[in-house]
């Protein structure tokens, strides 16, 4: 077997007893259940993530074996937890210490999770791509369950069906069933469709590929009902762009593109002759830049951003401190009349800014370092999966605090370091592989996958 095809193998993921039954030892086996079970839980309460996350924590420290320890002072680990670093020294010159403590309680997600995988064993070359399938059909399913109660909703007030294509049924109102904001519901289902589509692309068994397309169009008509239009810019980015350049070559990559842009073109063309989807799409987001807040019940975003941008030249170096966003941000908004935002105490939708705010230039010069290392890693060892993260991340920071929601925080640390530990270890076997006499014996002993899935 020569050393393109032993990279390029990608059977890790066959039957559901690969799934269920892991193989290892009983720590390892724990270990991949707790996984598999945060990884399902993520759509849902909050309440149930938490508790799995700590009971995973619990067993790691249970079971900790310092001969497989991995190194915790690295650039890679400090680039993972710097966020939650960005907060603690903010918290220093932060005028209100209650709130600047309450973000430590939201952010210490981002030091727990790496440290979390340094001390576990667990070997992501072999369990990664499994765990990610688990999470793909758990979200699709979630989605199909979000429908089947919307159905069940018409039905029972006698309404035509037609209509879960309107308002009542889109966006907010699609997963508030479950309790979770629109847009980092969005985030989920995006990655799982840009994991179902890379298996798409490299499945040879014919019903496996079947199966890897219904749920890749499930997740799709997902993202389409939740109207995230901030999440569907990345996927177009993502699909129509990286996927081709980091998967396929030659004609493939080209009847891919055109595929892709076809069926993208199609796509958008349906949206806008959709009346509810035009006005998700399109309308609402002229309306966000219009600078206009007659005739609508929020104020604009770029009205707030320009609040954010004026306690942002108060103090550009440091910040205001951490916890110190929707205090400032609410005297803004009274002062300009943006009663609205004033009294839901809107922050300032927008990352970037709100790490100026807190934290000035220095914290968002440690955010950007973050997405850029992330970016780096991807493109160099051409994983999909990480480049599409950093993708989802960098974009929508642009039209939401990612990290000042519990789903945000917990999307943004857990598939960060699950992808970035993965991407390591599969380097790491690359260079094994490479010195090695017999490479199809060591690819068997770890079950290669690909880093491109």
């Amino acid at each position: 077997m020569n050393m393109n095809r032993l990279l390029w193998n990608v059977t890790s993921v066959r039957t559901v007893k690969e799934l269920l039954l892991p193989g290892g030892s009983l720590a390892n086996r724990i270990s991949y259940y707790h996984l598999a079970l945060l990884l399902l839980s993520l759509p849902f309460d909050r309440f149930y993530s938490h508790l799995i996350l700590g009971s995973f924590g619990i067993h790691t420290l249970i079971h900790f074996d310092r001969r497989k320890l991995k190194p915790l002072f690295t650039w890679r680990t400090m680039v993972l937890q710097s966020v939650f670093f960005v907060t603690v020294v903010s918290t220093i010159y932060a005028t209100d210490k209650i709130s600047a403590l309450r973000e430590w309680e939201l952010d210490v997600t981002i030091f727990l999770i790496p440290f979390l995988f340094c001390i576990n064993p667990i070997d992501l070359n072999k369990h990664g791509s499994r765990l990610l399938l688990i999470f793909s059909s758990g979200i699709a399913a979630t989605i199909v369950y979000l429908y089947i109660s919307a159905v069940i909703a018409l039905r029972f007030y006698g309404l035509p069906l037609s209509l879960i294509f309107s308002p009542a049924f889109t966006n907010h109102n699609f997963s508030q069933q479950i309790n979770i904001h629109a847009t980092f519901f969005s985030l989920q289902v995006a990655l799982a469709l840009v994991f179902m589509l890379s298996l798409f692309i490299k499945e040879k068994i014919r019903y496996n590929k079947i199966f890897c397309g219904f749920v890749s169009l499930v997740l799709l008509a997902g993202i389409i009902q939740l109207g995230s239009k901030s999440v569907f810019a990345a996927l177009f980015l993502t699909i129509n762009v990286a996927l081709p350049l980091f998967l396929l070559t030659g004609k493939a990559r080209k009847r891919f593109i055109l595929i892709s842009a076809s069926l993208t073109a199609l796509l958008i063309g349906v949206i806008c002759s959709s009346g509810i989807f035009r006005e998700r799409y399109l309308i609402e987001l002229r309306t966000d830049f219009s600078g206009s807040k007659n005739d609508i019940d929020v104020e604009p975003r770029v009205l707030r951003w320009g609040a954010a941008v004026d306690l942002i030249k108060q103090a550009p170096v440091i910040g205001h401190g951490a916890g110190s966003e929707i205090p400032l941000l609410k005297e803004k908004y009274f002062e300009r009349k943006y009663y609205t935002s004033y009294l839901n105490g809107l922050n300032a939708h927008d990352q970037y800014l709100s790490l100026l705010i807190k934290s000035g230039i220095w914290g968002l010069l440690a955010y950007l370092t973050t997405l850029i290392f992330g970016f780096r890693l991807a493109i160099k060892i051409k994983d999909i999966m990480l480049f599409s993260l950093m993708t989802l991340v960098a974009v929508v920071s642009v039209s939401e605090n990612i990290l000042d929601m519990d789903k945000g925080v917990i999307f943004y640390s857990l598939f960060f370091t699950f992808l970035v530990f993965r991407s390591t270890q599969q380097k790491n076997l690359i260079l094994a592989v490479k010195k090695h006499e017999n490479p199809e014996k060591v690819a068997t002993n770890h079950a290669l996958v690909t880093s491109s899935v």
